[in-house]
């Protein structure tokens, strides 16, 4: 009988939160999906590793989802509650998961000054949405001007040193080229459309595809393609890689994906992309791609999966994260550390980012991509001048917007 109202009375409390069961000594398991792959996710489990073994109350679990199913796998799985507690994604899609609902949790009641300033100021607007903040910035993702230090023992600084470089190492009959880039895709495009002031929205997202801006940058593609003839013609992916380990391209324009493409034999270097002498001396500004670590709007343990993410973006993981995964990380002050600050590339793609624009991430942004590309190519073909290529994808932009708008 004594036991029993022991029993009773511990269960009382239990209901109170007086007393602790054993269920609730448990520590509280955190699943993350991220997208990498090698040394990227090699990097990451480390850093996950020296979390779990200082945080015994909390448990994290990573699970790399492949990548080419990945955002439609958070599309499908967060909302319903099925999906992990944090997630590690690219900023461009972020705009559409907000606007779904149920999907990324606004961070903005956990930060304070000291966390707020340890990041770039320009990834931290990657992750901010009409005014409020759903993720902290992880690493970011840039174009730079990659050269074969061969070729090219200094770089050119400006658009006007490019060309005249280029020219003297263009022979275009033994297939060699001054400069090689993916120049009819519209995100390579952006750091000419960016620099002349130009873009895909003005205020309120209203599409402005036809500026003159853009039609100026454009025309400076076309003139670099056919007047001065540095160029490949329609050159691919595989194309640029190609001719850049073959030394028959000097220069390219390409981001840290395109490092691990280039032969051992090769000599390369980094620097900022030039200024363009057409724009009156501004810089080419490429969009900026942004990781940030969001929490699942649906976690039930989301002051934990804070706690993760705030790990992961601070300077020791950060360092990890750099100088074993390569990445560039977001933290801006693990670049005073001497072994980040001596590290050729990592420079190399902080200093581009200064510079840089973060790629919108409004839903708007997903129905740019096919009218531009449409606009790209019919430019390239010669069907269409710039100005009149541009006006078409503008009003196809215009009404999908309208069309977004009305739902």
């Amino acid at each position: 009988m004594k036991n029993l109202r022991l029993m009773i009375a511990a269960m009382a409390l239990c209901t109170l939160g007086l007393l602790s069961t054993p269920a609730s000594a448990q520590p509280k398991e955190i699943v993350l999906w991220h997208g990498y792959r090698a040394e990227e996710k090699a990097a990451l489990e480390k850093v996950l590793k020296q979390f779990n073994d200082a945080n015994k109350g909390i448990v994290v679990k990573p699970l790399a989802v492949p990548y080419d199913a990945y955002a439609d796998k958070i599309s499908a799985t967060v909302p319903r509650g099925k999906g992990p507690d944090l997630f590690i994604f690219a900023q461009d899609r972020l705009g559409g998961w907000i606007e779904a609902g149920n999907t990324v949790e606004p961070i903005d009641f956990y930060l304070d000054d000291a966390v707020r300033k340890r990041f770039i100021p320009t990834t931290m607007e990657a992750m901010t949405y009409r005014g409020t903040i759903y993720g902290l910035p992880l690493n970011y993702k840039v174009v730079t001007l990659i050269y074969n230090k061969k070729l090219v023992p200094t770089p050119p600084k400006t658009s006007g040193e490019l060309v005249t470089m280029a020219k003297k190492l263009t022979d275009k009959k033994a297939g060699r080229f001054g400069l090689a880039y993916s120049y009819g895709d519209f995100y390579y495009h952006s750091a000419l459309m960016n620099g002349f002031g130009g873009g895909v929205f003005g205020p309120g997202t209203t599409p402005t595809l036809n500026s003159p801006q853009n039609v100026k940058s454009v025309e400076l593609m076309m003139k670099w393609a056919e007047k001065d003839g540095i160029l490949p013609a329609e050159p691919s992916s595989a194309l640029i890689t190609s001719l850049f380990n073959d030394g028959k391209a000097a220069m390219v324009f390409s981001g840290p994906w395109f490092l691990g493409e280039i032969a051992k034999s090769v000599d390369y270097g980094l620097a900022p992309l030039p200024t363009l002498d057409e724009a009156g001396g501004k810089p080419m500004r490429p969009w900026m791609t942004v990781e940030g670590v969001y929490v699942s709007a649906p976690s039930q343990n989301k002051d934990a999966a804070f706690e993760v993410a705030k790990f992961l973006t601070d300077a020791a993981a950060a360092k990890v994260l750099a100088l074993e995964g390569r990445q560039s990380p977001a933290n801006q002050t693990v670049y005073a550390d001497p072994k980040i600050a001596g590290d050729a590339q990592l420079k190399a793609f902080r200093d581009q980012v200064e510079v840089a624009v973060p790629m919108p991430n409004v839903p708007e942004m997903t129905m740019v991509w096919s009218p531009a590309t449409s606009a790209m190519n019919g430019i390239l073909k010669k069907a269409s001048t710039p100005k009149a290529a541009l006006d078409v994808a503008q009003k196809a932009v215009a009404k999908d917007v309208a069309g977004l708008r009305k739902k």
